[in-house]
């Protein structure tokens, strides 16, 4: 039987880093639930795409439309081996969704692998998760970490950092990283 993932998104979720994840994971064999709060099963949420460019911060750009395969008022987290929180725009506004919360404090409390990138990690801010954890996060993301106790770690956007079952990364160009770690985690190991 493959371990079952739960994907949280949502309207403006960054491209790469939902898109990337869900079909990585997918390659591997494990089966992924897609979700965003109050969507269901072929609801699409908007991506934007994120550019670094010689500016402060990056550019937002339209991107594509992703679909959603599993309904978000039928996540038991419990049925669920590890939760993946991807970035972009969305975790700003599905945070605020107590339901998100609750199903992101879940994995903490039964000890399961999460993996959040960049803007994800609002998320474990808001949920309380991150007390004395090591992580990253995008850069603006950083003061968030610090104020809700965690132990913000700079590093460059094709890293990871991994603290007990939680793996985070600033950013998509670090997805090999974030997922080679999700993988171990879980308990996946890949040999070639």
């Amino acid at each position: 039987m493959s371990k079952k993932i739960l994907l949280l998104a949502g309207d403006f979720v960054e491209d790469y880093e939902v898109m990337v994840p869900f079909q990585a994971m997918q390659s591997v064999g494990l089966e992924v639930h897609a979700v965003a709060p109050e969507k269901k099963s072929g609801d699409k949420v908007a991506t934007a795409i994120h550019d670094f460019t010689e500016f402060q911060t990056y550019i937002e750009l339209r991107g594509h439309n992703f679909t959603l395969n599993y309904d978000f008022d039928k996540v038991n987290p419990e049925d669920y081996d590890g939760l993946y929180i991807t970035g972009g725009r969305a975790p700003e506004y599905i945070r605020l969704y107590p339901r998100v919360l609750e199903i992101t404090r879940h994995f903490f409390e039964s000890n399961k692998p999460v993996a959040a990138i960049c803007h994800g990690i609002q998320i474990l801010t808001a949920a309380g998760v991150v007390n004395g954890k090591t992580l990253t996060a995008y850069d603006a993301v950083g003061p968030e970490v610090i104020l809700a106790g965690g132990n913000y770690k700079k590093i460059p956007a094709t890293d990871a950092v991994t603290d007990g079952q939680l793996t985070t990364s600033p950013a998509w160009p670090g997805h090999p990283a974030i997922l080679k770690e999700f993988y171990n985690l879980l308990g996946i190991h890949i040999n070639l």
